[in-house]
Order: C-alpha cells, then structure tokens, then sequence
C-alpha cells in the first residue's frame, strides 16, 4: 500500500476547481457574484469563443485594496465571513474563499482594482501555481477580472468543454439568472465583441420581460405575500404563459437562484390542476428568509439550499402561489381566452379568471330531460341592467350535446360543459371540506356493488375518514358493500365507480395521505363522476346557470386535469375569418 502523503497545494486547488469551476458559465457565474457582493450598480460582462478563450467581468463596486489583491487569490481567504456565526446566517453569495483561487489554478487570471480612497488602481496577475506582485494600473473605482483560456494546463478537462455556441448558451443562462434576481443593477453582455444583452437598471417587471419577452410579463400574475420572517413575490406565469420545457422557471432564495426541491415541489402542486398533460409552468419568484432559517453551505456551486424548517417553507410557498393563480373578484374578469384566426399556430388561451371566494353553496341546474334536438335557441342580447358583469356572457345554443355557445361584448364564447362542470364540482367540494362539513345526501336506493374482502376491510378501518368525505358503506352481503350515503353533490354519478376508486386510494395511500397530500386528486375524480356527461341537453336557463357558476368559481379557466374550460373567438377573429373589411 501507498504511504499517505500531503498533496501540492496546486492539485489541492485543481481538485477544488473541478467543483467550483465546471465550464466557462460557472467561472462567469462566480465573478457577477463577486462584482455584486462589492455593491456593483453596473456591470459589463465580456466573453469570447462562448468564454473558453476570455471572461470577463468589469463592476463598478467597492474594489479591492492593494494588500488585499494576494489575499483574493488565496483559498479560504474572504472578507465575508469570519465565524462560524457568520456562516450559518451569510448572507452575500459568495463567502468560501476559493472561487478565484480555484479558477487561478486552471486559467490566466488578471485582476485591476481601485478603492475610493485610493489614489490609483493596482493589478496582479495569477497562471497556475503562480501568483505575481501587484502593480500600478490606471483606472476608475470597481474592479475588472479577466480569465483566460480556462483550462490552459489540465487539456483533459479541457476536452470535455462543449461547442463554443453551447458554452455561450449556458454562459447566457448563468447571465439571465443574476439579471432577474437583481434588477436594479445595470447589465451588459458582449460576445465575441458584439453586444448580446444591454439591460438598464429597471423595475422587476421590465428585467422579467427583457429577459422572457412580453408575453411572459402579460400572462404573469404578481405574487406577493409574507408571514413571519418569509416574504414571497415576484410574477408567476399563468396557464397561459405555460411551455412545452422548463426552461422559464426562476427560483431566487434571499437573492441566490437555486434549484431546490421543496420549492419545487411546492410550484408543482400549486400548478397541479391547471396544466394540461407535461406543459411547464413559467415564473420568477424570489423568497426572502431569514438567513439563520436557510443553509446554503450544502455544495460549492451554491445552487443547493436547506431549510430548517422545510415544512413551513412549503407550505408557505404553496399557498401563496395558490392565492396568486386564483385572483381575487376585484381583479377578475378583463381579459379573456382567444382563438387564433386561422393560419396562425392554433388556438390560444389568453387568460382565465376567478373569484377569490368559491361557491359556498352548489345549485343543481341539470334537472330538465335530455330533449332530441342538438341545439337549443337562446335571446341573443343580455338581459337589461347587466351589461360588462358577465364576462362569460348569455347562452346563444348548445352544440352536438358538448359545448355551450354563448355571446359577451367581446364575441363569441365556447364552453366545455363538462369540464367547466368538473370544475364547479371539484371546486365546492374543496371548500366544504375545508370547512368540515361536507354536504351529504341519504340515499332512497343505496347503490350496491360487488366488493372483495379486503375492499370489505378497508371500509371498515378507514371509516372516520369516510364519513369526513361524506360517504358512508354498509356491508350489503358477503361480497357486497352498498353506498348509503353521498356527497350531495355526487349523488346522481356512478356512485360504484366512485366508490371503488376512493378504497384503493384509501388501501394504497391510507387516510392520513388521501385526506392531505392525496386530498386534491382525490376530489377531482370524485368530480369527474359527478360532471355532466357529453350529450346531455341543457335548457337556456341551465346553460346560464352554468356560465355564472363559471365567474364565481376559482380556477374556472381550466378543468381538474388542466385542459381549458373555454375559449373566446372575438368579433376581430370572426372579421379575419370571413375577410371582412378587405
């Protein structure tokens, strides 16, 4: 066996460097969160050959001293902390102390500083195990740090960078990241001597839609909320601005983007009923904590992030994001969904609304015999008195048994009735649970269906729970359980079918899940059962009966699955399909 041996402090810098300093992008991200940790308010990136030839970053902040230039190219050597205290609230984004050392140790590194209360600037020069003395250099208060040919003497790392198109994009990325998470900060990215990106100091919104397009800042919806020492804001993008990648999502904690899983999770559940199939929501979102509640010492590149309390975070973040996707009734109702004149890419959902509070109460409005006609004729005009209070307007007709027609001052409305329905289902269904007290109904006829032991069993332990849903079962014989009560809104569907689902989401899951985690995906099959059927014809009274369900519903703009409830095709549409007025 080998003896154990000290290692040169040159490797002991390149092994650092291989975490630190993985391609052009993470020598460029390191630098911007020097320049901004020394209270930069402008900032000029320049890269060349996608930054495996040069990055370079010159700020306008507080610069370096020139005894302290030796020390900045020291590892663990950082005026940002001093103590153990210090780390577990840090609150800059740099603070280990090795970031240039490990970039010195595969590069050519250059650095020229000026402080305010110093006469002239200093420079000082770094290539691998050596570092020079620092010399006069003329120039105004900040710094310039320029890295050269990343890689120079390890060419085996070197031959694992990528095209120099691919580099620059990822260096592009790690410049958008720090671009939304500091707006006030004026930004410049050049490439290969052109300007790429010239962004002035600006309010968030702007940064987001220079960086997004404007069409993210339209669709986004403004988050802001606080409890305690946490604060969230930022836009999140509606169903609307939602993509086919998740390439427009930006989680930024105490100024940091990171990629961490509870937040994670917490978007995904809030977006869980409003997207359809693998579509991305898009956001920029920046929580602000305290830094004693966060860790962010968890992996060099600083993208990882543990809280104390994940929980609260979560759940903190879920609501709030919740709150924001379910606008309140002051801010409801101005823009509406719109389809794409043809030879466009197709139609396209402009924006959904909803009313802060859910029905407290469901009417039933499907009672009218289904009738052989496939259309149902409609007053065009809206009754008197109600003009602009409607956004969804007044049915016109029903087609084929599956959509509503209806007429607002915009155009022309289509409706899904039984998405739209599913949605009203699930949606008081939610709020009576909330309230614990789930409406229920006695049946007449209880509905009987054929059930295995272990379904028999599992009726059994989870009853409690059971009759909080508002369901209860009777053992109707030996294979055999019978529903005799149901939730009222649920008690004209295909109660078996229902039934069966709830007990293997109870065998599977178990109460505690189904009744918290499960909760929601639950009540949106149990809304699935109860909706209108496809075919069913609706009388007038009912279809306006369902429109103005529709505007007092939270997020009406979209079914329990994500797919969209309705769409507007706007006189301009119906002018462009027919031609008019060319």
């Amino acid at each position: 066996m080998s003896a154990i041996r000290i290692l040169p402090e040159l490797l002991v810098s390149q092994i650092a460097a291989g975490e630190v300093v993985e391609r052009p992008a993470s020598v460029l991200k390191e630098l911007l969160e020097n320049a901004l940790d020394a209270g930069a308010a402008s900032i000029v990136v320049a890269l060349d050959e996608g930054g495996i030839r040069r990055v370079q970053i010159e700020d306008d902040g507080e610069g370096i001293a020139r005894d302290d230039l030796p020390l900045a190219l020291a590892r663990h050597a950082t005026s940002k902390i001093a103590s153990l205290p210090d780390l577990e609230a840090v609150a800059t984004l740099g603070f280990r102390g090795e970031a240039l050392a490990s970039i010195a140790s595969v590069a050519r590194l250059s650095i020229a500083s000026r402080t305010a209360d110093s006469p002239h600037g200093y420079a000082i020069r770094a290539e691998g195990a050596w570092i020079g003395e620092p010399t006069p250099s003329a120039r105004e208060r900040g710094t310039t740090v320029s890295v050269e040919d990343l890689y120079f003497n390890t060419p085996a790392r070197r031959k694992f960078l990528r095209t120099e198109a691919t580099e620059f994009g990822h260096c592009e990325e790690a410049f958008r990241r720090v671009a939304l998470a500091r707006p006030d900060v004026a930004l410049t990215l050049r490439h290969n001597g052109r300007v790429s990106c010239h962004l002035r100091a600006q309010p968030p919104g702007d940064r987001a839609a220079a960086l997004l397009g404007r069409e993210f800042l339209r669709a986004g919806l403004a988050v802001e909320a606080q409890a305690g020492t946490l604060r969230l804001h930022g836009l999140a993008g509606s169903p609307a601005a939602a993509r086919a990648r998740a390439d427009s999502q930006y989680f930024f904690v105490n100024g940091r983007f990171v990629r961490d899983r509870v937040l994670a999770h917490a978007s995904r559940e809030a977006y869980a009923e409003l997207l359809h199939g693998a579509r991305q929501p898009a956001y920029v979102l920046h929580l602000e904590i305290d830094p004693r509640s966060v860790d962010v010492n968890v992996h060099p590149a600083k993208t990882d992030v543990r809280f104390r309390d994940s929980r609260s975070v979560h759940q903190f973040v879920l609501g709030a994001l919740r709150r924001a996707l379910s606008p309140g009734a002051a801010q409801a109702p101005v823009a509406y969904a719109a389809i794409a004149p043809t030879g466009s890419a197709g139609p396209r959902l402009q924006s959904g609304f909803g009313l802060a509070q859910p029905v407290a109460a469901y009417q039933t409005f499907f009672s009218e015999a289904a009738r052989p006609d496939s259309a149902v004729a409609a007053p065009i005009s809206a009754p008197a008195g109600t003009p602009g209070t409607t956004p969804l307007g007044y049915a016109l007709a029903q087609l084929h048994g599956v959509y509503i027609l209806a007429q607002n001052e915009a155009g022309l409305v289509l409706v899904d009735m039984h998405a739209a329905h599913e949605r009203i289902v699930m949606e008081t269904l939610r709020s009576q649970l909330d309230a614990g007290a789930v409406q229920r109904q006695v049946l007449l006829v209880p509905a009987v269906f054929r059930a295995e032991a272990i379904d028999l069993a599992t009726a059994e332990e989870n009853r409690a729970a059971l009759e909080q849903l508002g369901v209860e079962f009777t053992v109707a014989g030996p294979n055999e359980l019978a529903v005799r009560a149901a939730p009222a809104l649920l008690a004209s569907g295909d109660l078996a079918a229902l039934a069966r689902e709830l007990l293997a989401e109870l065998r599977e899951f178990g109460a505690a899940q189904v009744l918290s985690a499960r909760r929601d995906a639950l009540l949106a099959a149990m809304a699935c059962h109860a909706a209108v059927r496809a075919n069913r014809i609706l009388s007038v009274p009912e279809m306006n009966a369902l429109l103005r369900q529709m505007e007092a519903t939270e997020r009406s703009g979209s079914c329990n699955h994500g797919r969209p409830t309705w769409y507007q095709l706007t006189l301009a549409d119906l002018d462009k399909l027919f031609l008019r007025g060319r």
